[in-house]
This record gives C-alpha cells, structure tokens and sequence, in this order.
C-alpha cells in the first residue's frame, strides 16, 4: 500500500486520501490483520472517483491481486477535530432525508506517553461491540501506523443504533471519561457519514444491499 503514494499524490480530483492497515477482528486491536487494507478518499466528485476505480493502473493491481474488495461511497454529515492538522470533511448539502444509515469514523494519534494506559483499557471498552450491539451493521480496525495512529470505521442501522451504544454503554461513557481526564490523543477526530451507495462485497455480500 505505501508504494502507492507516489501515485495518488497525482490523482485527478483526489483531495485527501490515507492508506491504512487493519486490526485483527473488530474494534481496536494491536495484532495487524495482514489481509485486509482500506483506502479512504475525498473526491471532488463522484465521477472523479468512478473514474479512478475504473481507470487508474495502481487499483488495477489491487484489484489483480485481492480475493475480494468493498468500496463503499459517503457523504459527510458532520466532522470533528483534525487529521494530519486540518479536517478535509466538509459537511454535504445533498443529504436523502429517507435514508437512516449512518457510518462513523474516529480516529486518533495516541501520545506515546499514554500508549501503555490506553491499551491496557482498549479490552474493556470493546466489550459492548464485542458482545453484539444492536444496530451494529459491520465494524474494522484501521490505522496509518500500528499502535499510534488507530481509527475504527463502524455502520450503523440508524442514528438511533448509534446513539444508543454511544450514551448508554457504561464502558464506552469510561472511555470518554478517561479520554478527558488523561488526555490519552494528540490528535483526535470524529466524522459521521451517510452511506448511499456500495459496490463489491464483504464477507461474500454485499453489506448495504440489505438496508438501501
């Protein structure tokens, strides 16, 4: 993935992307998940973006050398906080009112002072995800650097799902207690999305297919 870099710094209509690894299984995890990668970009528009997937040599060789892809296409709902020192997340105008589903994506860069304290509580806090959440549609691990630089991307039913386990879980309330209290991230951000469109599959389905 990082050899890519020299590619999508050229990208027409590309106006921030990360490559990222994963974690293995959901949630934060340390152990790298050496199978699964993510791309995440920000398009000028949509059909920069067909374009690219279509067209571009460096998804070729993606697509020639992966068992399986998911592209999953977003549109900002509302950001919070910064990513490499600016937040590239402009809210969407153009947002279907009929459509409930909600995709999140924190990510953060955890000092390294902190790392041992926030791993030590990472079981705890993945406990209600890890026991089944209600309206907990698919979540993974991501991240531009193990250990430090960490993100989850989940997708939710509705905002109701997602507000449900935000405010209502005593383990994910400590998290954000302690978030506060030993200012555990150098840099943090929190960005809400409405999904509407997918292509490819995931775990062999299609994972929107059911809900659009």
């Amino acid at each position: 993935m990082q050899f890519a870099h020299a590619h999508l710094g050229q990208v027409p209509g590309l106006q921030f992307y990360k490559l990222m690894g994963s974690g293995k299984d959901i949630g934060f995890n340390p152990l790298p998940d050496w199978g699964v990668y993510a791309l995440l970009g920000v398009w000028e528009s949509e059909q920069a973006a067909n374009f690219f997937f279509a067209n571009a040599g460096i998804f070729q060789q993606y697509r020639a050398h992966t068992s399986e892809q998911w592209t999953i296409f977003m549109k900002p709902r509302q950001a919070k906080g910064l990513w490499s020192g600016g937040n590239p997340f402009t809210p969407s105008a153009d947002l279907d009112e009929e459509n409930p589903l909600i995709t999140v994506i924190t990510r953060a860069t955890i000092r390294t002072s902190k790392l041992v304290k926030f791993w030590r509580y990472v079981p705890t806090s993945q406990r209600p995800i890890q026991q089944g959440c209600e309206g907990l549609i698919y979540t993974k691990g991501i991240g531009e650097a193990p250990l430090v630089q960490m993100a989850t991307f989940s997708l939710w039913e509705n905002m109701e799902a997602l507000k449900n386990f935000a405010y209502n879980s005593p383990e994910h309330q400590m998290a954000i207690q302690k978030t506060r209290q030993l200012d555990w991230y150098k840099e943090e951000m929190f960005v809400r999305f409405q999904p509407y469109r997918s292509v490819g599959t995931w775990g062999g389905k299609d994972v929107l297919a059911p809900y659009l």
